[in-house]
């Protein structure tokens, strides 16, 4: 890798890990905790890749991506955040950064773009967002998947591409097919929403098509159509003139199965398969849990006016809940529980109340004094299968439960140590500077007592 690497980040732990990271890559580095410094830097002509935090002391990285790209046309900046929600990523993208990760990041990952970064041109610019646009989108997840959700729709928004949209029924396919309108090049046009039922009808496509003309035309459940209903469809699509909307389909089935079968044609499948994006279950992402909750008890637009919090035995109640109805199942409870409950903090006796007889159903993981650690880990697996009935989990599964195992592990040896990350990195059998990497990857907080050992 070769150039010159401007870094504004006002954590000097991230500063002085990219900095050795770049400068052991063969790069030169400069790096600051100021914005004002950062730019005066870009004005002079230095650096051939910025990386930027957003929230500064002394302003906002994505604020300073149009001043940058005035200045020096061809800049690439990667964007990296610990706001890690949807609209981070989005006005990232039309801002026009090169890239964006959220905090913690995986520093191999980050440098493999920043290497692609130095290699390639800058793309071309994307619109800038609507005035007044907010950060008030019911799309909420700081977890991975969800992370890579929001990246890939940040890259194919303002794309002609089909995209098909998998998850099951409660995860937000159609809010997903709305944001990728709404912040689209085509958001001032139509957004036409299509069901099966619908579209089983002879002349129901021609309509559609009609209506939505060169704006954004979602297929609902497109699994569920008929073989006849499919065939007019795709006859309609091959038809189609210069006006033709932007495709976007949804569906609660494996429709490379169905195509497998002969349940669902091939090339109707491969026309709105440009792009895939897969919707992770509630489940599959319980760290989001807490602050969907939130979300849904803040909404202006909720039954009573009367703020209400919840509880940590309602949270512990949550996070070991199925959820087999997804986030609409979450978000009717905590509708419910706002209207419902009649003090100011939710209980979890009223959680379990809400929920009903679903949780008697739900065998909590309790291992026994005498159960192995492995033992106690396949009994967590084979739940988290089971909850997937006849599909497969999300795909990363290795990965993810790695870090689920890997976190807990390094902050109880970290806390049985006092925070002494050399009597830990011993204890552990790892090098510290390993250890070290590890804490600032995982994003753990190290607190440094004294410890009678």
């Amino acid at each position: 890798m070769d150039g010159t690497v401007l870094i504004a980040d006002d954590d000097r732990t991230i500063r002085t890990v990219l900095t050795q990271a770049f400068t052991r890559a063969g790069c030169r580095v400069h790096a600051t905790a100021s914005l004002n410094t950062l730019m005066r830097w870009v004005d002079e002509g230095r650096g051939d890749l910025v990386i930027s935090d957003v929230i500064m002391p002394d302003g906002n990285g994505l604020e300073t991506l149009p001043k940058i790209a005035k200045m020096r046309p061809g800049l690439p900046v990667i964007i990296i955040s610990a706001q890690n929600t949807i609209m981070t990523a989005i006005q990232a993208a039309e801002a026009e950064a090169y890239d964006y990760l959220p905090k913690p990041f995986d520093l191999p990952d980050l440098m493999k773009r920043s290497a692609r970064a130095l290699d390639r041109k800058r793309q071309q610019a994307r619109p800038q967002p609507e005035a007044g646009a907010r950060d008030d989108l019911p799309l909420i997840g700081r977890t991975p998947l969800m992370q890579e959700i929001y990246r890939l729709i940040a890259r194919v928004m303002n794309t002609d591409l089909s995209v098909l949209i998998a998850g099951e029924s409660g995860t937000g396919k159609s809010l997903i097919a709305k944001i990728i309108h709404d912040y689209s090049d085509r958001r001032s046009l139509a957004f036409v929403v299509a069901g099966a039922a619908e579209l089983e009808q002879l002349d129901a496509v021609h309509s559609l098509l009609a209506r939505a003309k060169n704006g954004t035309l979602l297929l609902d459940e497109i699994g569920d159509l008929s073989a006849e209903a499919q065939s007019r469809l795709v006859r309609s699509l091959d038809a189609l003139g210069e006006t033709a909307p932007r495709l976007i389909a949804s569906t609660q089935q494996n429709l490379a199965e169905a195509v497998a079968d002969g349940r669902f044609r091939s090339d109707l499948f491969y026309r709105l398969n440009a792009v895939s994006l897969n919707v992770p279950p509630l489940r599959a992402r319980v760290d989001d849990i807490v602050p969907l909750a939130e979300h849904f008890l803040s909404r202006p637009d909720r039954d009573t006016n009367e703020a209400k919090t919840l509880s940590s035995e309602a949270v512990e109640k949550m996070r070991h809940f199925a959820w087999p109805g997804n986030v609409r199942q979450l978000e009717n409870l905590i509708r419910r529980l706002g209207v419902t409950c009649p003090e100011a903090v939710i209980s979890g006796a009223d959680v379990a109340v809400a929920l009903g007889p679903i949780v008697k159903n739900q065998q909590a993981i309790r291992p026994t004094s005498t159960e192995k650690l492995s033992e106690s880990i396949a009994s967590h697996l084979r739940r988290y299968f089971d909850l997937h009935g006849d599909a497969l989990p999300p795909s990363g599964l290795y990965n993810r439960i790695l870090r689920e195992l890997e976190v807990p592990l390094l902050e109880i040896a970290l806390d049985a140590s006092g925070g002494n990350q050399a009597k830990c990195a011993e204890l552990l059998g790892i090098n510290r500077n390993t250890l070290r990497k590890k804490v600032i990857d995982l994003d753990i907080h190290v607190t440094r007592r004294r410890k009678l050992m």
